[in-house]
């Protein structure tokens, strides 16, 4: 027999008989992972589009007023995020510390993490709200177009009013889906959007004998709205306390100085990934605001289409955070890893479809917020770019997650950092400001920006769970405060 053969034939038989059985270990193992992950996924997502839904009520009303109507209310949202993202941001270490927490089956570490989550959030609201107004009043030295600037400027200042309700809202959800309870969030999401659409009709239009509002209705009907949510989870809180007994009201009321740190550790990195990634869309919001009106609102429109498919791996990625912060926390670093991947395979499955859909119907899609055509030609295109990047934002957003549940709020700060603004907002500059390409330009370089990022994100992941295979993971006794390095 040749050389060659003599060597070549028991390779692939070997290979084979070593891979083929381990990937069909692992295969059956990610398998057994979808179940459970869809069943937290499932509600989380719907309370997602739930909180989406809201904002494009708010669109979809006041697009019925007029085109500067829209920008107003996309400036308005932009601006008070990327006031306030931070504050949302240092609370999602919560994810981490509380579902590490129920995870090794500690329900008081889990009630003592919620009330340190409340009393930084109170602690926040002071700071924020006062730059949310400052930044609201100087929107003119921006450089907004003129016809859309007293309508943001309106808005800003009457929805930064409930910020208060959206930070005790972010705290007591993430304590309430850590441990598994969704059922509330999904309710809360529900009816938060009939008051909101409720009070958008009587206040934007001013039906029923209500003033006629405008665009300060659609900033009334979210604080409104957002109160309601708060108010919602909290008897949800006390409902579920109520069943531990007394038990559960007594002890850990008195703040703790190792919790704090342990939550900012890992709650500033989280912080600065938000404000990179929500900072970036709301300067391209900004930025476009120099344009004229009909390119303003095309991209609200195609901004709120496209973050409407966003919220599905956004939620995905909040369950895929709890699932892998239990399985850490029950010290399972194995199944650590097969909560992540199924994660990625859900959501990256969702993206797929919609960019299908981006591509296939997207004056249809458009038609549902307005009829004005020229915001119609310009929206096609711009529904043909997301479509481009859907797949990536996917993976970006639910490695974001998976990360974090692992403890690494980090690594997607600086990959944001790097995608964002050292790529994706340079690139829409040029291409829209220095080359004349316009809004459609912009977009462009916001889909490069999230190609990087997802790239670099599912990157760190694979090296994440190599690094938690058990033979690299040191065993470890559950203590009653994680320790992260900020």
């Amino acid at each position: 027999m040749p050389r060659e053969n003599s060597q070549a034939t028991p390779r692939p038989g070997l290979r084979g008989r070593i891979a083929g059985p381990r990937f069909r270990e692992a295969g059956r193992a990610l398998r057994a992972e979808l179940p459970p992950m869809a069943r937290l996924a499932g509600p989380v997502v719907l309370a997602e589009l739930g909180w989406m839904a809201m904002g494009i009520v708010d669109t979809m009303c006041v697009g019925r007023l007029s085109a500067e109507a829209i920008g107003a209310v996309a400036l308005g949202h932009a601006v008070f995020f990327a006031s306030t993202i931070a504050g949302l941001g240092l609370l999602l270490g919560l994810d981490t510390l509380i579902s590490h927490a129920f995870g090794a089956g500690r329900p008081d570490d889990c009630r003592r993490w919620l009330r340190h989550g409340v009393y930084l959030a109170i602690a926040l609201c002071p700071p924020l709200m006062a730059l949310s107004w400052t930044v609201g009043g100087r929107l003119e030295a921006l450089g907004v177009a003129p016809s859309v600037l007293p309508g943001a400027e309106s808005y800003v200042r009457l929805v930064t009013l409930s910020l208060p309700s959206l930070l005790l809202y972010f705290t007591f959800r993430r304590y309430l889906q850590a441990q598994d309870r969704t059922v509330a969030i999904v309710f809360a999401l529900v009816s938060a959007n009939l008051v909101n659409l409720a009070v958008n009709w009587l206040l934007i239009f001013g039906n029923l004998g209500f003033p006629r509002l405008g665009v300060a209705g659609a900033a009334w009907a979210t604080v409104l709205s957002r109160s309601w949510m708060a108010l919602v989870l909290l008897a949800e809180i006390v409902r579920v306390d109520r069943r531990a007994g007394p038990a559960a009201w007594r002890g850990g009321w008195a703040p703790e100085l190792r919790r704090f740190r342990s939550l900012i550790a890992l709650g500033l990195p989280a912080a600065g990934q938000l404000l990179l990634e929500m900072g970036a869309f709301a300067t391209a919001t900004m930025l476009i605001g120099r344009l004229d009106a009909p390119s303003l609102a095309a991209h609200q429109i195609a901004l709120n289409v496209a973050s409407l498919t966003f919220m599905v791996p956004l939620g995905i990625s909040s369950a895929g955070a709890v699932r892998v912060g239990q399985a850490m926390g029950r010290q399972d670093p194995a199944g650590a890893g097969r909560a992540g991947w199924s994660a990625l395979a859900l959501g990256t499955a969702f993206m797929a479809l919609a960019a299908v859909a981006f591509v296939l119907v997207p004056r249809a899609i458009l038609s549902a917020f307005t009829d004005q055509p020229a915001v119609l030609a310009v929206g096609v295109i711009l529904l043909a770019a997301a479509a481009v990047f859907q797949l990536f934002d996917g993976v970006q957003v639910i490695a974001t997650g998976i990360l974090r549940g692992a403890g690494d709020t980090r690594t997607p700060m600086l990959a944001n950092l790097a995608s964002h603004w050292l790529v994706g907002l340079p690139t829409g500059v040029l291409l829209c400001f220095v080359l004349g390409r316009g809004v459609i330009g912009m977009w462009i370089g916001l889909a490069l920006g999230l190609i990087v990022a997802g790239l670099l994100l599912l990157w760190a992941w694979s090296r994440r769970v190599s690094a938690l295979s058990p033979q690299n993971e040191p065993t470890v006794e559950p203590s009653p405060v994680p320790a992260f390095e900020p």
